[in-house]
């Protein structure tokens, strides 16, 4: 479009060809130009109205002649060029450009367009070789510059540094403030929703302003995983992807590549707001966060193992759902969704999964436990340190290697070319491994994680059991903490009817069995069970109700009996009601 807007004498030089056709004979209200193309690419399966009209015109028999520049131009495509010429000759029309004018039913004339055809399409390939290569080249570098997030700018050297707007710098930076606060991406909208968040256009007639709007996930989706805010330069997030639709037209996408794949990473190559270990851990906590895959955020609920816990019977995901009018929490099996729920799936009250599992955390997080697991995480910390001393070496000599195959290579006469040929191949070698190198340094430079003081968390665990009952400690702080240790739990199918198993797995990757009473479906008490039935016949359920009250006999959930308990026990035990009719009456 740019090309069409600003660089008009090539349009200028079509819109003449009604000139020609004049002079060829044919009068101005029998000439039709269609130029709504203009600024459309020629290439296969892009919707041309355009083309399409002239394909329709020439179909009918209501086309004399056809003109163009160059007729291989009309499309990129030589299949589009050969379908277009084989409808002109089955029409007898001309086709004619700046060079000559083409009878299609001779054979001479259609061999020499197909053959323009296709020299315009390994044209347009030929270009396009020369463009995709120089921009990885340069991409190589860091060189090539791309469009910046906002927050990012370049300098008068084209180097990459921080905004200058101090407001600007503020609003992203609060982005990852309050992402390291809640978590999650939608906890950042909800804590930053009545402020405006700021957007650099690009193209167009805002090319290069600043805009203010309102902050939506996908903008803070957008921040939280685009690499340039860790100071890394980064090329090939995307690919290329094409679809052929149903009316024959083809849809090209650009969907993500994931980061295993990128092209080209240079991390360090700037500023950034966060380090690049930062942007690795919001990585991982966004895909943890996936509602389908992941444990997703803790959120404010009571149920401590909400989104963390599986079924051991079908392998899905359980949820939580309240029930009664007190809303107690279930832990419910979801397999039923997809049908793959099995009579080994369980449901279950999620105290009771919830006090086993924080009692087992509470146990093992002793002060012992963490001063031995900080000796061996230092004892890991010396070796990475010494893996990285090492891996850095390596560096600086690859790198001398290569800058002394460079000098040879600079050195050699360019006459002499077996000798040029052999150490240029030599050079490239020594390149090839410094980006070796280079890659073994960040890959043993993210595999050490930062460690917190051992005096915090010596003083965590000593104070840890008052703290976790403190009532101020929050349902999401618990599931945070919980979290930091424990992977994923299990409910495990097999065990007697009266017990549940439950498959704790830490995030060092030791398990840990519980086996606890399945109080989840709590047992009326015997006694309330022999009171009920002995008077169960002749009272009814507000009298049960007294008399149980009056026993001081509590629920299975030790709550006092009220109609509702009566009746749920009557039906358990099938206990009848008092028959409202005398003798012999019906």
């Amino acid at each position: 479009m740019l090309q069409v807007r600003d660089h008009t004498e090539s349009t200028t030089r079509q819109y003449a060809l009604v000139d020609l056709a004049l002079a060829l004979g044919w009068t101005a209200e029998n000439i039709l130009v269609i130029d709504k193309d203009l600024g459309v690419s020629g290439r296969f399966g892009v919707e041309r109205g355009g083309f399409h009209e002239v394909v329709a015109k020439v179909c009918l028999a209501e086309a004399g002649a056809v003109f163009g520049l160059e007729v291989s131009r009309l499309a990129r495509s030589n299949a589009d060029i050969a379908r277009l010429l084989e409808l002109a000759r089955l029409t007898d029309t001309l086709v004619v450009d700046t060079d000559a004018i083409y009878d299609l039913a001779d054979f001479n004339d259609r061999l020499l367009l197909g053959l323009k055809g296709s020299m315009s399409e390994a044209e347009l390939h030929l270009l396009n070789g020369r463009l995709q290569g120089a921009k990885q080249t340069a991409a190589a570098r860091g060189e090539l510059r791309v469009p910046l997030p906002v927050g990012l700018a370049y300098d008068e050297d084209g180097s990459v540094v921080l905004d200058a707007d101090e407001e600007v710098r503020t609003a992203v930076a609060d982005v990852f403030t309050e992402f390291a606060r809640t978590g999650s991406a939608y906890g950042v909208v909800a804590a930053l929703t009545a402020r405006l968040f700021p957007l650099r256009a690009y193209g167009g007639v805002w090319d290069g302003q600043l805009r203010w709007g309102k902050l939506t996930h996908g903008r803070v989706m957008g921040v939280l995983t685009n690499p340039a805010y860790a100071g890394a330069y980064v090329y090939g997030r995307h690919r290329t992807q094409r679809t052929v639709r149903p009316d024959g037209t083809v849809l090209t996408t650009n969907p993500r590549v994931p980061r295993a794949d990128w092209r080209i990473v240079i991390t360090d190559h700037h500023d950034g707001y966060i380090t690049w270990q930062q942007f690795l851990a919001i990585e991982a906590k966004l895909t943890a966060n996936c509602t389908h895959t992941g444990a997703r955020p803790p959120r404010e609920g009571e149920p401590l193992c909400q989104g963390i816990i599986g079924c051991g019977g079908c392998g899905c995901r359980i949820g939580t759902r309240y029930q009664g009018t007190n809303r107690l929490a279930q832990y419910d099996c979801m397999g039923h969704r997809d049908a793959a729920r099995t009579t080994s799936c369980r449901s279950i009250a999620a105290t009771v999964v919830d006090d086993a599992v924080a009692g087992l955390l509470l146990v093992t997080l002793t002060p012992e436990l963490v001063t031995l697991a900080l000796d061996a995480a230092e004892q890991v910390t010396q070796r990475h340190t010494r893996a990285h001393h090492a891996a850095e070496l390596a560096v600086e000599r690859a790198r001398y290697e290569a800058d002394r195959a460079e000098r040879a290579f600079s050195q050699v006469e360019p006459e002499n070319r077996l000798v040029a040929r052999t150490l240029e191949s030599r050079w490239e070698t020594k390149l090839a491994a410094l980006n070796d190198a280079e890659a073994t340094l960040v890959a043993t430079r993210e595999a050490c994680p930062p460690l917190p003081g051992r005096a915090e968390l010596e003083k965590l665990a000593a104070d840890l059991p008052r703290l976790w009952d403190d009532p101020t400690t929050s349902a999401k702080d618990r599931k945070r903490l919980l979290r930091t240790l424990i992977s994923d739990i299990t409910l495990l199918p097999d065990g007697a009817e009266d017990e549940v198993r439950i498959g704790v797995r830490w995030h060092t990757g030791a398990t840990d069995l519980i086996t606890t009473s399945r109080s989840g479906a709590p047992r009326t008490p015997a006694a309330a069970v022999e009171l009920i039935t002995r008077l169960g016949t002749v009272l009814s359920d507000e009298e049960l109700v007294t008399e149980l009250a009056t026993a001081r006999l509590l629920t299975g959930k030790r709550r006092p009996f009220d109609i509702k308990a009566v009746r749920w026990a009557r039906h358990v035990y099938q206990i009848p009601a008092p028959n409202p009719f005398l003798d012999g009456e019906i």
